[in-house]
């Protein structure tokens, strides 16, 4: 999905697998769905106890799973074994996925070029060893292609992408803005960011950063933009006459992508 206002092109894409609001997070066949479309989606990755990578956003399983506890302190046997829980809390038939486990569906599904993953890695490089890191490798190299993997923490995402070649990189610097914005160093926040992941195809900020910033009179898209990076502005979580507001901000604005947990909403407000 995709709006284009005055010939700049914006993705809309699918935060935690979801094509619309009402979905639950992190189903496999959503995920596919997207996927199969040439959407952009975006998942979150743990690491489990076993130096695997569960798909989901929490640190522990307790909200978003039928299990309890910390993912860290959990096997990959168990956690493949526990089932996901819809919105209004649940059990859904739909089981919690590993990396490897969506990787493999992918694999067995032919996927558009431009379909692409976000991997968004919750945590830090000190969680990874070396078997997580080889694990990470060997799950995501025959879909490659179609990843590209982000975190707020760049040495995290060095690690990873360089075990798989192929993989895109991606960073979000938004935890340091607050600090930048009062300040008034934003051109400094910007210059942080790219010396922290020259490498980063795409960069990740919080919508608010780019209104802010646009308020205080920086375009901090543009910035980036003259670098040759993308932005990603999340997440627009429902879709009423506020947020479209907001979103044509960012249209105008020229953000590369959005993310929204409600796409196909957000695209038919969009008109």
């Amino acid at each position: 999905m995709s709006v284009t206002r005055k010939g700049h092109r914006t993705f809309l894409k699918w935060h935690r697998g979801r094509r619309r609001g009402s979905d639950p997070v992190f189903t496999g066949a959503r995920i596919l769905e997207g996927m199969a479309l040439g959407a952009s989606v975006e998942v979150d990755l743990v690491v489990t106890g076993d130096g695997g990578f569960a798909v989901l956003h929490d640190l522990a399983l307790d909200r978003e799973t039928t299990g309890q506890g910390p993912v860290a302190a959990t096997a990959d046997a168990v956690i493949r074994n526990l089932h996901l829980r819809g919105n209004d809390g649940a059990p859904l038939p739909d089981r919690v996925m590993l990396l490897g486990d969506l990787c493999a569906l992918l694999a067995a599904n032919p996927l558009p070029p431009d379909a692409l993953l976000q991997l968004d890695y919750k945590q830090d490089d000190t969680v990874l060893d070396a078997a997580a890191v080889a694990g990470f490798a060997a799950a995501t190299r025959a879909v490659a292609r179609n990843l590209i993997v982000s975190s707020g923490d760049a040495a995290a995402v060095r690690r990873l992408t360089a075990a798989a070649p192929g993989l895109r990189s991606g960073f979000d610097p938004s935890d340091a803005f607050p600090a930048a914005h009062a300040a008034g160093s934003l051109q400094r926040f910007v210059n942080d960011a790219l010396a922290a992941a020259p490498e980063a195809e795409m960069i990740y900020l919080h919508w608010q950063i780019v209104t802010t910033a646009a308020d205080a009179g920086f375009d901090v898209i543009d910035a980036f933009h003259r670098h040759g990076k993308r932005i990603d502005c999340w997440t627009i979580q429902t879709v009423d006459s506020a947020s479209v507001a907001v979103v044509e901000r960012l249209l105008a604005l020229r953000a590369d992508q959005i993310t929204t947990d409600d796409p196909e909403g957000l695209a038919a407000a969009l008109g």
